[in-house]
């Protein structure tokens, strides 16, 4: 006769392997360890100050640059009625 097996012991262990399988797979794809977080967060946060102090404090030359073709725009116009003297 043979060797008498419990499915449910093996359904059990099959599972288990699925998932260490996964779980290695995910720890490739999404893991970092702490030391690799905080790291990729002070670069995050000193690009983001290097690029804040690079940008031009431009907000009148802008408002400028922007009525000055207002201006142009409505000069070129016409005036409501055809502009003809009645």
């Amino acid at each position: 006769m043979g060797k008498v097996i419990n499915l449910n012991k093996f359904r059990k262990r099959r599972a288990k392997l699925e998932r260490e399988k996964q779980a290695e797979v995910n720890r490739r794809l999404h893991g970092r360890n702490t030391a690799e977080r905080a790291r990729d967060e002070l670069s995050k946060r000193q690009l983001t100050r290097a690029v804040d102090g690079a940008k031009l404090e431009g907000g009148k030359l802008e408002e400028e640059g922007e009525r000055e073709a207002r201006d142009d725009s409505e000069e070129e116009t016409p005036e409501p009625g055809g502009g003809r003297p009645g």
